[in-house]
């Protein structure tokens, strides 16, 4: 439910109104980035709506039949407010994004909530960049319940796997870094293949606090392959964490981790191929 101050629903029902737009995008690790389309940066809540021209919401448009939410906001890359390294390094991915119209003239009389919801697709375009706002309409077009599948359908230590993860974690520094998407740590010691579709979490260097998950450990020259290139350099130095990878199959699951009793996976469930068979008359 939507609420408004008694003084904000008079004003819009004017015939002359001040009002402005607000837009409050507030990421995974707690950093809000705050803006207005008025001429003058806004503080409310304690929060501070930049003016600087880098904020352009589209029209917002709503139906009747329970469709998305139609919304992109629009502004320029800067170093101080959304970088394009940041955006490149999924800081925004399913950053939260509240709406709201005020009274510029008088913020005493609050403020009305317009839209929220989680930042979708972001495109990047020189020093321009649209971000597509998925509203709470859009969670009714997720699909829910549980799924069969010859592979497991649990993620390694979810509560449907149970795996302790802590004694499966181990830590690092680069030795050699070979390009963006690898590198080596000669200091490893674990079988080739251990940390083979794991999570690596960078913890210092350009890359600190970002995540991506591991392709390839060949123990042999003690490298690591990452499924995709970090957006920063990786320097030797540079430490990480890095979790054991699980490939789903129930081989792994009962030899790796001693966990057969609870691996998710229907590995002898007929596929559709054998669905679609014909009798052959033998």
């Amino acid at each position: 439910m939507k609420t408004i101050s008694v003084a904000l629903q008079s004003h819009l029902a004017s015939e002359c109104s001040t009002l402005a737009y607000l837009i409050k995008i507030t990421r995974a690790d707690g950093v809000i980035r705050a803006f207005t389309n008025h001429d003058q940066a806004l503080v409310i809540s304690g929060v501070t709506y930049k003016a600087d021209g880098a904020f352009n919401p589209s029209a917002l448009v709503s139906d009747s039949n329970l469709a998305p939410d139609n919304l992109a906001v629009t502004g320029m890359v800067n170093g101080a407010d959304i970088a394009e390294s940041d955006l490149d390094a999924g800081r925004y991915d399913h950053a939260r994004i509240d709406i709201y119209v005020c009274n510029w003239a008088d913020l005493s009389q609050g403020t009305l909530q317009l839209r929220r919801g989680w930042i979708g697709e972001v495109a990047l375009q020189g020093a321009q960049y649209t971000a597509e706002l998925r509203g709470l309409h859009d969670l009714l077009q997720r699909e829910f319940g549980d799924y069969y599948t010859a592979e497991c359908r649990h993620d390694l230590g979810d509560s449907g796997c149970t795996v302790t993860l802590a004694p499966l974690t181990a830590s690092g520094t680069v030795t050699t870094s070979i390009d963006a998407a690898n590198f080596t740590d000669t200091a490893r010691v674990e079988d080739n293949g251990w940390f083979d579709y794991g999570k690596l979490q960078w913890t210092s260097g350009a890359n600190d606090g970002l995540a991506v998950e591991v392709k390839q450990w060949d123990a042999g020259v003690g490298q690591f392959t990452l499924w995709l290139p970090m957006p920063h350099p990786i320097t030797p130095g540079d430490a990480y964490t890095v979790i054991a990878g699980c490939d789903k199959r129930f081989s792994t699951c009962k030899s790796k981790f001693v966990n057969g009793v609870n691996f998710g996976g229907f590995p002898q469930m007929p596929g559709v191929d054998k669905m679609l068979q014909y009798p052959d008359g033998q």
